[in-house]
């Protein structure tokens, strides 16, 4: 008696790269404790689906929702064993995650996503110098600005100098 063998042919590109630093950030944990769910959500948690969608935009150049689950069942076996996640390309329906930027859209939860993750990312070194100048890239965000705080209002690359 012979076995039947099957093989799969995926595409593997920068998937592992991303999730990996994706997952070290730990994006889908802060998102899983800062936005909760229905009671009927089930599946992949909402962390875990934003962090494999954005794994797409990131991998694809591509934000549409409506491309995301077609790619994700071509790359099933590859996410699974990325993420450790049972992989179910249902979880990222257009639908579903409609549903996710609805949940992300929520300013308060935001704000706290925001500040926990960057608890999690930023390093902050005393250097004990009166003045430190870094030319970093553009970046902004919604924090208070205090005298001695990090975040200070200067000049803006985006003209936006009302943000810190």
């Amino acid at each position: 008696m012979t076995d039947n063998l099957t093989v799969t042919n995926e595409r593997v590109d920068d998937l592992p790269v991303l999730l990996t630093q994706i997952e070290r950030m730990g994006i889908a944990e802060v998102l899983d404790e800062t936005f909760t769910t229905h009671g009927n959500w089930g599946g992949a948690s909402l962390g875990w689906t934003a962090a494999v969608w954005l794994t797409h935009v990131l991998s694809k150049g591509d934000h549409r929702l409506s491309w995301v689950q077609r790619w994700v069942a071509g790359r099933r076996q590859t996410l699974e064993i990325s993420t450790g996640q049972a992989i179910d390309e249902r979880d990222w329906s257009d639908d579903r995650l409609a549903i996710v930027l609805d949940e992300l859209s929520d300013t308060a939860k935001w704000k706290t996503f925001e500040t926990a993750l960057n608890r999690r990312i930023f390093r902050v070194y005393n250097l004990k110098q009166k003045r430190v100048r870094v030319d970093s890239t553009t970046a902004s965000g919604y924090w208070t600005v205090t005298e001695e705080g990090l975040f200070q209002f200067g000049h803006s690359k985006d003209h936006r100098p009302d943000l810190p």
